[in-house]
Order: C-alpha cells, then structure tokens, then sequence
C-alpha cells in the first residue's frame, strides 16, 4: 500500500507575509506532524518559517512593483515615466533655458559737415551672434542673432557734446539671445557601429549646436531617425524684404543625421543611424509646391503619403559617422542660469565685433567697444524645475493622443510644452475656444516660473515663439492668441481635532507639511480648486480625528501677484470647490508660511 500523502494545490493568492506564514505553518502541521510541532515564536522551524514568508514577501512586493513600472498609468519612478512618455512621442526637454530679447547700447564718435554734427556712421559695428552678456549675478547669456548698428530701425540720440555740439551719438539696437554658454566635446569613434550613441560629458545640456565628423561632414539633428528632411535658416540678403525677413528656410535632405535624448537624470545623449556611404546617392528632394498642387508645365507626385516634415526614402535611418574624432559644440546651463529680473543683465562681457568699412581707425574701435552697454527692459524666464513625475505622464498621454498634430484643446497644451527649451518655456497653459470670434479663434493663456520658482507673466519674446510653433501644427481655419494668464496667490488656514494621546504641536506640523507636499506641484489653470480635498489630507494623518473647518484665503502685499480674486462669491453651493476662471491659475507662493492651522 502506498503511503504517499497527496499534497493540496499550493494556494498562489498568497503573497503578503503574514498570509504566506499561516501557509507555511497549515502546511507543516498536516504533513510534518511528528517532525515539527514547536510553533512558538522562539522556536527554530517559526524563525526558519518567518525567513522564508519575509523572502517570498519580497519577492511578491518587487515583482508587483517592476510590473507597475512597466506601464505609464501605474509608474512611480521619474526616470521609468520619462522613459515611458518617450514611447508615446513625448521628449524629456532636459535642462532649462530662457530666451529673451535685450537692448544693446553704443557709442560712436560724430563728424562735422556743412549740415552741422552727424553721426559718423562709418565707424558703426555689427555685434556678431556668440557675443557673451552677463548679469549682475553672474549669469550667462549668448547672442543668438547678429545686431547691425547700421540698420533703419536702430534708435540714435545725442550721447556727449561739448555745450555747442553733439561730440558722440548714443545707438540702441535689439537682439535674441539664450542663457547658458558655449562648449565643446571630441570624442574618438574607434568603429562603425550601428545606432552609435556619444553620451555628453557635462550634465544641464540645453542644446547640441553642431556635430562633425573627421572630414568636415556636419551632421543635423533631427527629432526622430526616421525624419529625413531638415529646415536650414539662411540670411536673407535681398534688401528689399530683409526687413520682414531675416531669414529664409531652406527645406534639405539630411542623411546624416542625429537625434538627441535627454534623460531625467541629467544625461545627454546622441544617437547616430546605421546605414553606409551609399544612402549618400539619393539626394532628391520633391518640390512641395508640385506635391500639394497640380500645375500645368509641373511635375505631379501621385503620392499621398508625402510629408514634408518626414520623406524617408531608406530604412538605413541615416549614416553612421566614420572612425575617428567627431566634434560636438553645445550649449549649457544650470538652474541658477534660467531666469533674470528686469534690468539685470548689463553687461557684454565677451564682444565679437565686426565692421563693414575695413578702414576704421583701432583707437576708434577701442573707444566704441568701452562703451557697449545691455539692458533687458522686460523678465528673461524659462524653467526652472524639473517636470515633475505626475506632469511627464500626463504629457506623454497627450502627446500620444496629438499625433503631431492640433486639433482638439489638449493636442494644443501637448505641443505647448513639447516647445524646445531654446525658444523659451511656459509653465501653465490653458486653450479657449474664443465665443466671440466669428472664426476658430483661440485664445491661449500661458504663464512662465521666474527664478525663484514662482509663477510669472510669460515674456514677448517667449510668447511670440511659442506662436510660431503652434502655427506649424494648428488646423488652417484655426487663429491663435497668446495671452497672459493670472496668478493669484492663495493660502490656506484649518482647524482640526486630534487625539488626545497626541502632541498638537507634531500634529499640526504634520497636517502642514501633508499640505504642502500634496501642493508641492503647481496647480492647473483654469481648473477648481477644491476645498473637498484639503479634508481628505487631513484626515487620512492618524492622529487627527476630525477636520472642523478649511479656509481660502487671499494674499496680498510685497511678493505676491498682484492679481486678486472673490473667492467667497465663487464657492460652490455645496462648498466642495472653488470656480477658477480658464485664464487664471491658483499658487501657494509661500507653503512655509500661506498654510496655516489651529489643533484642539
């Protein structure tokens, strides 16, 4: 007769420690009933037992959590988020910058004619794009765009006379500049390798400028490998409408190519394609204007599936760099590097002159560049926290729901943040459909954080970049206006009942900072705020039995917005939120001092 014991199905629901251990112990008490019979807790099977339910906890628990962070909704970790959101078409924007436009100031000598004292004009300048501006704290900007001295639209006054005449004219002149500065980086490919990747040795890398191989080649970034067009900006210098335009863009075929990955930690990287030389043959471009519209006399492109942005013509996604140094020039920054008050930034500090009229006396030279001065008349701000984890995934689902592409009102907040840092960053957007407009209009409030982290009005600048962007996506019967949104500081004030066990003092320091970690990301524009979710921090913290009363209030005064808003009228009728209006935003300026409580 057999004595084999038939062993029950082991039960998997079973994953938590103290399950697993009442497993474990049922299962020794049926089929080791002689063998163990000591279950008390100083006993060696109980020890040995505990051991192997720890163990298996673990285990349960890491795999639980590795399979949350596989999937966006459920992820916790900021850099599995980032990397996440990328699988949707959302790019982590890396370190932060600003842009800006500043006014540059000279002087140069005046010459006497018949017609009385003139600026000599002669010994104008053109302060060359690189040119180094430094704020009164230190920080560093760069000159994005040549400024020409000699221009119609440059502003000339009377600097110094001599108490009968004009003895120098003062010009003044505008210019686009980006904070961070200049570097460079040699690295040395020792092979051809497919999807090569160089990781950039400096950390708070805001933009990679150019990149050359050994032989002079220069590679384009491009936002995907599969991009194979790039948009070059060439000087117009048609006078004519130099004016309007500056620039002319020029569509090109770029086989070598890169693309750029900024990850959450603060790493660079570049990545290379992998296919041959022989990619290099087929450089013809389609003319758009034959593509979108049939012409007599015209070639026409029967294919529908053309896009301008993306014609790929191989499935190499571009060529590998060749074996040997490749040179990449970039720009970086750092946080305290983002964003400035008016009127800091004063100084040129690294000048590149040039001059039409190769004749100008040196001593001249010498005397106009002494009296180079900058002033920013308006806020130079970017961003200056990172994007928080809870942001990254909503972006990234935005950004999967775009598709490239601006239709409904999130495709337009996507693509707001999507903006490359280097035009400049908004920190809160909200999209409105203009009622009033007998068109599509839109009307799109943004705010910017200035360098305290405090939500500010968006600069001109940033504001009119940001409107070109959005007019390369936005439906064509769609019109857009930027606005500014308004930041109205609140703070918070509770009362609350705690235990009677309990010290008030830690109570209500725990209540608090409950607060403001649950705050410590920026409210959305445009959305309630509500009140309802103040008492369900509160009473989640285990010593407090009950929140009695929670109150919205107002701040006013020296560092705080200046906007203001009703708050009493515009509570709901239930009490359970606040009406914000869709340009306007709510900020906790001060978390250390707007939250305030009182602990019975």
């Amino acid at each position: 007769m057999s004595t084999n014991k038939k062993r029950p199905p082991i039960d998997l629901t079973s994953r938590d420690f103290n399950s697993i251990k009442s497993d474990l112990v049922n299962y020794a008490k049926v089929h080791y009933p002689e063998t163990f019979q000591d279950f008390t807790q100083a006993s060696f099977g109980s020890m040995m037992i505990d051991m192997v339910a720890y163990v298996g906890d673990m285990l349960s628990f890491y795999t639980d959590y590795q399979t949350n962070e596989t999937l966006i909704d459920s992820a916790i970790e900021a850099e599995n988020v980032a990397q996440l959101a990328k699988q949707f078409g959302y790019k982590y924007p890396g370190a932060s910058t600003s842009t800006g436009k500043v006014a540059i100031y000279l002087e140069v000598p005046a010459k006497s004619d018949d017609a009385g004292s003139l600026p000599d004009e002669t010994n104008l300048p053109i302060l060359k794009r690189g040119s180094i501006l430094t704020s009164d704290g230190g920080a560093s900007f760069t000159l994005i765009e040549d400024v020409d001295f000699s221009r119609e639209d440059v502003q000339v006054t009377i600097g110094e006379d001599d108490g009968k005449k004009p003895t120098t004219y003062a010009y003044k002149a505008y210019g686009d500049i980006v904070s961070g500065i200049v570097a460079n980086q040699t690295t040395t490919l020792l092979e051809q390798k497919k999807f090569t990747e160089i990781e950039i040795d400096d950390t708070n890398v805001t933009e990679i400028i150019s990149v050359i191989d050994k032989n002079g080649d220069e590679f384009y970034e491009v936002e995907y490998l599969s991009q194979n067009i790039v948009f070059e900006s060439i000087r117009n210098f048609n006078q004519s409408n130099v004016e309007d335009a500056a620039y002319i863009i020029k569509p090109k075929i770029a086989p070598r190519r890169f693309e750029v990955e900024n990850t959450f930690s603060g790493v660079t990287k570049i990545k290379f394609g992998s296919g041959s030389e022989a990619v290099l043959n087929n450089n013809e471009f389609p003319d758009p204007a034959s593509v979108v519209m049939e012409k007599h006399a015209k070639q026409y492109y029967t294919d529908d599936t053309f896009d301008p942005n993306k014609i790929l013509d191989t499935d190499k996604l571009g060529v590998i760099p060749p074996v040997g140094q490749i040179s990449i020039k970039y720009r970086k920054n750092d946080a305290d590097n983002v964003n400035i008050p008016t009127g800091a930034l004063t100084r040129v500090s690294s000048p590149i002159i040039a001059y039409k009229n190769s004749s100008v006396n040196p001593s001249i030279k010498t005397k106009v560049l002494e009296t180079i001065e900058a002033d920013n008349e308006e806020p130079i701000s970017g961003q200056v926290r990172p994007v928080l984890t809870e942001e990254l995934r909503v972006r990234g689902l935005n950004a999967f729901a775009s598709q490239n592409r601006a239709v409904t009102r999130d495709d337009y907040v996507s693509l707001i943040y999507r903006m490359a840092p280097k035009f400049g960053a908004v920190k809160r957007a909200n999209v409105v459909r203009d009622n009033s407009s007998f068109k599509r209009n839109l009307n799109i409030y943004v705010v910017s954080e200035n360098r305290n982290g405090f939500l500010t009005t968006t600069p001109t600048t940033v504001k009119e970049n940001l409107k070109t962007w959005l007019n390369h996506y936005r439906m064509i019967n769609d019109t857009i206006d930027i606005l500014d949104g308004k930041v109205v500081n609140i703070g918070i004030e509770f009362e609350l009942i705690s235990k009677l066990e309990s010290n008030s003092t830690d109570v209500l320091n725990k209540a608090i900072s409950a607060l403001q970690d649950y705050y410590s990301n920026k409210l959305l524009m445009g959305t309630p705020f509500y009140i309802s979710e103040i008492y369900q921090v509160l009473n989640d913290i285990t010593e407090v039995v009950d929140t009695k009363n929670v109150k919205i209030v107002n701040k006013f005064g020296a560092g705080y917005s200046d906007s203001s808003y009703e708050i009493e009228s515009n509570i709901s009728a239930d009490g359970r939120f606040i009406f914000v209006p869709e340009d306007t935003v709510l900020e906790i300026r001060y978390p250390n001092v707007d939250i305030i409580g009182v602990v019975e």
